[in-house]
């Protein structure tokens, strides 16, 4: 990592040229081209997508997008009425001549009478589009919606209805990135006190965030990506690029405050926050890919297309960041910080201590004490509140919003009110009997099962059609008494497939299928409920490994599954409380209460498994380094908590601010994701890891750090902060004390001044400043060979190749499963071999440099002068 942020700190013009050069090369096809995002949704096996299936392959025509057109007459009268007839009637003719529209059913035909309520004030027509919503172009749409409400006047009132015109509306929803933009601005503002300071995650996250969604534009003309797909990689990506910015940005300051050339810091900065961006950066992008377990086309896309996004942010940290930060030099610091360099004290070299930055680590380091000597007290208190806040999940309740909970004012809720009010809730969700006669004797099954549909509790009225004479296909619209939403519409699709339908085609030829869009948005649940533990399952277990891997531990990694667990719940539980229970929904402009998205908890737990591992690794890595050091449990908690606990929350606000900001863009289930993201951060950020997971791991005591001894073998080693840091110390000018070197270098490296906080032998004996180290360039410090890190990508990557030998072999792509096979086998053949041994030649390197004496370390009994 150091050679790399040396070498774009050293042709950071070419760098910052290659990274233009990428994003028009990536904005030059994507202007060409375009975007091609598709809502197509396909659950194959299911009895909703075989009705579709059939539908589609016998009437194609019927199996185009069908939309409403709504009426209402709002004073006294009908509409029946020769002068509204006239007018509707004219406006559906302009409508039926549009491009994209295959038919309109206009309420006024010989059929026409189930379309006019019994009141006649409110009536609709049927507009069948000659393709699914996703297919239909938006400006067909659009002019249909415009076409109808120029009918609109004091007296009659024209809403639309349906899918197109849904996705249509949301379509016009304004970007709401640019507001969380400057929310991140303000904050990085106050945290650096320079305006450079400011701009500079800023530019890397929105340089990251452009490639990303262009590469995922692209990436659409070849897979199927949802239209929900770039949002959701902009709502990732932003938030992590800001975040893994910032980390690196603070490293560096600090290396400058302490006196370091800006190349010396930027490479250190790289070489250890760099290292746990990259790392934490590969958590948040398994956990991703981890849907592609789920084998649901769609929501593997957006799997991939948000991994795109946060790969795109860790190659820019990595790159980018340290080209920007030599061209930015020592201006990062604020003036007072570059005067304060300046004015090196004439008996210490150093710069003046800041007493400001004093003053808060004594405050850090006070607050790491207070959940040291109360460890047991802020557990508790800290379980409590995630509890709390997670009880609401317990009444989750999946499913898929409609119209209904859309906000007020858009023409898809207003004609969502007025048919539920002229012709019952069950209007707006009309459930499909697709029926196929195997015979023409067949037809008093039909019947038959026409009867017995209107018997059935809770439908409100049945109407079939006749059987096509060709196929024998016949289509029975079913309109449940209750709404799309309601529990009872549920039970009563499982009553009409379990129940209704098997009792109609027993001993006859009748073949049917319960679908529409109620029905499968039920089947896109319970395939989602089903297919949960496996998928939770699958990136417990990465997360895991991948912690392990680092920190060497076994309890580290169990207690991160736990509070990631526990973040999950709680962010469920605000989701619940706002969108389901409908507190607050409709004053933040989201609508009335409904179900949560089917698709949200594996998607959230994908999105946040990543997250909150980044808030581990940030944390417990320097509690590790620490440990490794002293092998004190508690001062390394206390150490780790005091330095990294004010950069993650400050991270957390960023990355707050970011989510919420989508909660203003008009999409609902774009603000059920801002909603629980930012709750699920502000929980990990403010309650897990500054208070839980610091009290748990003083409880646990020396537990966590072990490790058994066949595991410490098997397992290859990954430094995530690098070699230890030997930054210069600012210290107050006093007598020159002679204290051996060897314990003037452990005391040193122990780290004390970081908190604030001094032991009783630091008060009794103050350490003179050392010697100055010899520049980085000439890499004094000991380094792991590259072998381990080869073997660490070569594990990761492997584990990547299996889990898409899973998926491939489940969907019989037999040529690619066999190259997936051989790949996997291959490698971890070859990595039995290899690896023992490049762990034990790299460990047998770094002992050696380790008890090898450094040339310009003074003899163990001479004074340091």
């Amino acid at each position: 990592m150091s050679a790399l942020a040396r070498w774009c700190f050293r042709h950071r013009l070419l760098v910052v040229g290659i990274w233009a050069a990428v994003l028009v090369a990536l904005a030059v096809p994507y202007a060409t081209l375009g975007a091609r995002y598709s809502d197509a949704f396909s659950l194959p096996g299911t009895e909703s997508s075989k009705a579709q299936a059939r539908l589609q392959a016998s009437e194609p025509r019927q199996a185009g997008d069908s939309d409403q057109i709504v009426v209402h007459v709002r004073r006294d009268g009908s509409i029946r009425d020769t002068a509204v007839r006239q007018k509707v009637t004219s406006m559906l003719d302009r409508v039926a001549a549009l491009p994209s529209v295959a038919s309109v059913t206009s309420m006024y035909g010989p059929a026409g009478a189930p379309r006019i309520s019994k009141d006649g004030r409110t009536a609709y027509a049927t507009v069948t589009f000659d393709a699914q919503a996703d297919r239909i172009p938006a400006a067909d749409v659009t002019r249909v919606i415009d076409t109808a409400q120029a009918a609109r006047d004091a007296d009659l009132q024209v809403e639309l209805g349906g899918q197109a015109i849904s996705s249509a509306a949301e379509g016009e929803a304004q970007s709401t990135e640019a507001i969380g933009l400057v929310a991140a601005g303000i904050i990085l503002f106050v945290a650096f006190g320079s305006l450079l300071g400011m701009l500079l995650p800023l530019l890397v996250a929105i340089a990251a965030l452009g490639a990303g969604l262009l590469a995922v534009g692209l990436t659409s003309h070849v897979m199927t990506l949802g239209s929900d797909a770039p949002t959701v990689a902009a709502l990732i990506g932003l938030g992590v690029g800001i975040d893994y910015a910032l980390f690196i940005v603070t490293r560096h300051r600090t290396g400058l405050r302490s006196g370091l050339a800006p190349e010396q810091a930027a490479v250190r900065a790289l070489d250890t926050s760099g290292r746990a961006v990259v790392f934490a950066g590969l958590t948040v992008v398994t956990a991703l890919l981890g849907l592609l377990v789920l084998r649901i086309g769609p929501l593997s896309a957006m799997g991939i297309s948000a991994a795109t996004a946060v790969l795109a942010t860790v190659i820019a940290a990595v790159t980018l960041l340290p080209a920007l930060l030599g061209l930015f030099g020592g201006r990062l610091l604020t003036r007072r910080q570059r005067r304060a360099l300046t004015a090196r004290d004439a008996g210490t070299g150093h710069p003046p201590l800041n007493r400001q930055r004093h003053g808060t680590a004594q405050s850090r380091g006070r607050w790491a004490e207070q959940v040291e000597r109360h460890r047991t007290l802020f557990a508790v208190a800290a379980l409590l509140v995630v509890t709390v806040l997670a009880l609401p999940a317990l009444s989750l309740r999946l499913g898929t919003s409609d119209a209904g909970n859309d906000p007020k004012g858009t023409t898809t809720r207003a004609a969502y009110d007025l048919l539920a009010q002229g012709f019952g809730a069950g209007s707006n969700g009309p459930l499909v009997l697709v029926t196929q006669l195997g015979a023409p004797s067949d037809g008093p099954a039909l019947n038959r099962l026409v009867s017995a549909v209107r018997r059935t509790p809770g439908v409100a009225s049945a109407t079939a059609g006749p059987p096509a004479a060709a196929t024998g296909l016949s289509v029975i619209d079913v309109v449940p008494t209750g709404a799309p939403q309601d529990e009872a519409t549920s039970a009563l699709i499982t009553h009409l497939r379990e129940d209704v339908v098997p009792a109609a085609e027993r001993g006859s030829g009748l073949t049917v299928y319960v679908g529409g869009t109620t029905a499968a948005s039920g089947d896109l649940a319970a395939l989602l409920a089903g297919k949960l533990p496996l998928f939770l399952g699958v990136i417990v277990a990465l997360g895991c490994l991948l912690l392990m891997v680092a920190f060497r531990s076994v309890l580290v990694p169990l207690t991160a599954a736990v509070m990631n667990l526990l973040a999950s719940a709680a962010s469920f539980g605000v989701v619940v409380a706002v969108f389901q229970w409908g507190w607050g929904s409709e004053l933040l402009g989201l609508g009335k209460a409904g179900p949560v998205e089917a698709e949200l908890p594996v998607i959230m737990l994908a999105i946040l498994f990543g997250l909150s591992m980044d808030y581990q690794v940030f944390l417990v890595s320097r509690m590790h380094e620490e440990w490794e050091h002293t092998r004190n449990n508690h001062r390394a908690i206390r150490i780790g908590q005091a330095e990294t606990g004010w950069l993650i929350n400050a991270a957390a606000l960023i990355m707050i601010c970011v989510f919420t900001a989508f909660v203003f863009g008009g999409q609902r289930v774009i603000a059920e994701y801002g909603v629980g993201l930012a709750a699920a951060v502000a929980i990990d950020a403010f309650v897990l890891r500054t208070v839980l997971v610091p009290s748990l791991m003083h409880l646990l005591g020396r537990a966590n750090w072990w490790l058994p001894a066949w595991l410490e073998r098997i397992l290859p080693r990954v430094s995530i902060e690098g070699a230890p840091s030997r930054e210069p110390v600012p210290v107050v000018p006093v007598p020159v004390v002679p204290v051996p070197a060897r314990a003037a270098r452990a005391e040193r490296t122990a780290g004390l001044h970081h908190t604030g906080v001094a032991t009783t032998a630091s008060r009794s004996a103050v350490v003179p400043p050392a010697r100055p180290e010899p520049p980085l360039c000439q890499d004094s410090t000991p380094r792991a060979a590259k072998s381990v890190a080869v073997a660490y990508l070569w594990w990761f990557f492997l584990g990547l190749f299996g889990m898409h030998h899973f998926y491939l072999g489940r969907t019989g792509r037999g040529l690619l499963h066999l190259c997936t096979l051989g790949i996997c086998g291959l490698g971890w053949l070859a990595d039995a071999f290899t690896l023992p041994h490049q762990v034990r030649s790299a460990n047998a390197r770094i002992a050696q440099q380790d008890v090898a004496p450094r040339a310009d370390a003074p003899a163990p009994n001479d004074p340091v002068h």
